[in-house]
């Protein structure tokens, strides 16, 4: 028995999951002819209240199309340090959109509209322009944390007093949702563009999506298709999508459960320095100066135990769909022993 928690992308289909791929009715998507892409579509913009959503293969690619969106070239996006469109997504801001980003030093993650409105640059020629704000629910190098959204609206507010576009990458705005017990229509009204994925904690094997108002999303399916993104029939892929929707989303508080149980348990080990706060599935914990992080690692791998290294002595490990019962019982009793 294998025990992955390196991420929540490990998942492999369900046998329901792949009978709803095979059932599903499809087209050519890049003539807007496949009807169950239509349907994940339109089900999406409705569920945000928005005009307009688009599917993408990947999350990345929906970010870097939301930015594109946003900013001109020599615009800057203001962002967390933490930010996944800048740590993960291959520096695609410049490379793409030929922008950069103004970093705050939020708390995991996470900022005020005080420190959006101290990062805005001045009005000034020789300044970049800002142009977008970016959140990231739940945030990934944050230990899956999610935002407080009476905060989210004072940065709206900040944002129509300075005319900025503000991005949602919600790759795990899912786990936000269940963990907060918060519906997706208040997301769409302060969001103007929201980037959602379903092969993470839905389980499903590719599918991002992004949603927003017809004004910002008219030019979308042309970036897509810039960054080599239309697909043909992708009814099989958007299939899984509307299962994992109707299946695998409130299923989300196990996984959540699950990853405070091992918070628990690594908090009381001698060889770990401290745990973050455990509000989702992801579990993000320091070890001690003495522990060396790749040895440490490495004795879980020997148990078939896989978890990932964040740097910095930081650790991760991340609940998902196919972590189950037995795995969750075998995995906490090697953490006490080991």
């Amino acid at each position: 028995m294998v025990i992955d928690l390196r991420s929540d992308t490990v998942t492999k289909p369900s046998k329901a999951m792949l009978e709803a791929m095979w059932q599903a009715r499809v087209g050519d998507d890049v003539f807007r002819e496949d009807p169950t892409v239509n349907l994940l579509e339109e089900r999406i913009a409705k569920m945000f209240g928005k005009d307009k959503a688009l599917f993408f293969p990947s999350g990345t690619m929906a970010n870097q199309t939301a930015i594109k969106l946003h900013t001109n070239p020599g615009d800057q996006i203001v962002c967390d340090k933490y930010a996944h469109i800048y740590n993960y997504e291959s520096g695609g801001a410049s490379f793409n959109s030929g922008v950069s980003c103004k970093l705050i030093d939020g708390e995991k993650g996470r900022f005020t509209a005080q420190q959006v409105e101290e990062a805005i640059n001045p009005d000034a020629y020789y300044y970049s322009k800002t142009s977008l704000v970016e959140i990231e629910n739940t945030t990934n190098k944050g230990g899956g944390a999610c935002w407080d959204f009476h905060e989210i609206l004072k940065i709206r507010k900040v944002c129509d007093n300075h005319q900025l576009g503000l991005h949602l990458d919600g790759a795990r705005l899912w786990n936000a949702l269940i963990a907060k017990n918060e519906t997706t229509e208040p997301y769409g009204k302060v969001f103007d563009t929201i980037s959602l994925c379903f092969s993470k904690g839905l389980g499903c094997p590719v599918g991002s999506i992004l949603v927003g108002d017809e004004a910002i999303m008219r030019d979308a399916i042309r970036i897509r298709k810039i960054f080599g993104g239309n697909m043909r029939q992708t009814g099989y892929l958007a299939g899984a999508a509307l299962y994992a929707l109707d299946h695998n989303f409130e299923r989300l508080a196990e996984d959540h459960q699950k990853a405070k149980e091992i918070g628990e348990v690594l908090s009381k080990r001698s060889a770990v320095k401290s745990v973050y706060p455990v509000e989702t599935n992801i579990v993000i914990f320091e070890l001690n100066a003495d522990v060396e992080d790749k040895r440490f690692v490495e004795k879980l791998k020997e148990k078939n135990i896989l978890i990932i290294e964040m740097g910095e002595r930081k650790l991760r490990m991340v609940t998902h769909l196919d972590y189950t019962g037995p795995m969750h019982k075998k995995l906490l009793n090697e953490l006490k022993n080991l």
